[in-house]
């Protein structure tokens, strides 16, 4: 009997992703129908979709759901969703569409067919309504935003079969894992409560601190990175996932941590993307995620702690998976360790302020990293990243 946590709103995951006979039936039936461009923002979600992340889902959100979601953080029917999950096409596209109809959908970047939707609805939405309230603002200076406003301005609503988690589980094969194999992982090793450690950087050491301070807590730790898309200038995945590994090899127990990846592209939404972290993690078997300063955040477009006071705003019952909030986290010269503003007694001038920001500046300028901001191995991995981009 495992002791994870159950899948959001059901007791079973929910996974479209086809396979052997039905999957081929599928896919030769989808050569003869009408072709859907989508985004990567779209085949990520497609993806997970597919392979449960976006349980209790059956495909992409219609106008009410979109409208509740933005509104009250609900489905229609009342279940806890934080972010609209929608696919988007031109006028031109869906003037040539109708509802019943199924449709093949196509990733945009590399013609690959996906998987197909059965038209449930066509809708248009107000982008600045959901740019406002998923955002919190409508400035196209945030990557959110634009990619919204530039999405297109008709969405298309209904269940979906998917065919391909696309070049993920063979670019990433050491560390993609969907979550029937993270379960089964945990399962595996004897593990009930787990915490989730999203990451879209390489580790410095207040990451490190924040993961070994859930291993205090719970039974396990799953550093979960994003594969996806992310804004110009973050760190490409292949280089994070390797950053990643020897700091897991040289400064953690044993059987104490697992690194993943998913699929999805960021939004950067902070507060709401927060919260969609703990709902797919709980999809993946998570008990907890770890919440720390400016989670999902971008620029300063939201308060350091915005993500810990978000978990406030929603029902006791709306997630099983629960945060871990953590104050601000820094080396402490003084203490000679880190630590965070609830164990350390010194100045600020005592204290070295990490951040992922702070870590790429001074790695693209080549300048000096002491080693309290980030492990030597770690630096090696990501100063011949930099030292790569500079010859080129």
């Amino acid at each position: 009997m495992s002791k994870l946590v159950k899948p959001h709103g059901s007791d079973e995951l929910k996974t479209l992703l086809l396979e052997g006979k039905a999957l081929e039936e599928a896919q030769s039936a989808a050569q003869a129908l009408t072709q859907v461009k989508i985004s990567s923002r779209e085949v990520g979600d497609l993806i997970m979709l597919g392979i449960g992340g976006f349980t209790p889902l059956d495909g992409f959100m219609g106008k009410a759901d979109w409208q509740q979601v933005c509104d009250k953080m609900t489905l229609e029917n009342g279940l806890f969703w934080p972010i609209p999950i929608t696919l988007s096409t031109d006028k031109a596209v869906s003037d040539e569409l109708s509802v019943g109809q199924e449709v093949a959908l196509v990733d945009a970047e590399t013609d690959l067919v996906m998987g197909t939707l059965t038209i449930g609805e066509i809708y248009t939405i107000d982008k600045n309504h959901e740019c406002q309230t998923v955002f919190t603002t409508t400035d196209i200076a945030h990557p959110g935003v634009k990619m919204v406003m530039e999405q297109g301005d008709v969405n298309l609503a209904g269940s979906v079969k998917v065919f391909s988690q696309g070049d993920f589980p063979t670019k990433y094969a050491d560390t993609y894992m969907t979550p029937t194999e993270t379960r089964a992982l945990f399962d595996e090793k004897g593990w009930g409560t787990v915490a989730a450690f999203q990451t879209r950087n390489p580790m410095h050491r207040s990451h490190e601190y924040l993961a070994k301070i859930a291993v205090e807590i719970c039974d396990g730790v799953m550093i979960h990175s994003l594969l996806g898309k992310l804004k110009p200038g973050d760190i490409p995945a292949e280089v994070r996932q390797e950053a990643i590994s020897v700091l897991i090899d040289n400064y953690f127990v044993d059987n104490t941590v697992v690194q993943s990846g998913y699929p999805l592209d960021m939004r950067y939404a902070g507060p709401r993307e927060a919260l969609l972290h703990a709902l797919f993690r709980q999809n993946y078997g998570c008990s907890h995620l770890i919440v720390g300063r400016d989670h999902a955040g971008v620029g300063d477009y939201y308060g350091p702690f915005d993500a810990h006071h978000i978990f406030d705003e929603i029902a006791n019952d709306a997630l099983q998976t629960q945060p871990l909030r953590i104050d601000w986290t820094f080396w402490c010269d003084k203490c000679g360790s880190m630590s965070s503003m609830k164990t350390c007694p010194h100045e600020a001038a005592d204290r070295v302020l990490v951040s992922g920001t702070k870590l790429r500046n001074a790695l693209s300028e080549g300048g000096d990293i002491p080693d309290n901001f980030s492990r030597p191995e770690v630096l090696e991995v990501l100063k011949k990243y930099y030292a790569s981009i500079n010859e080129s």
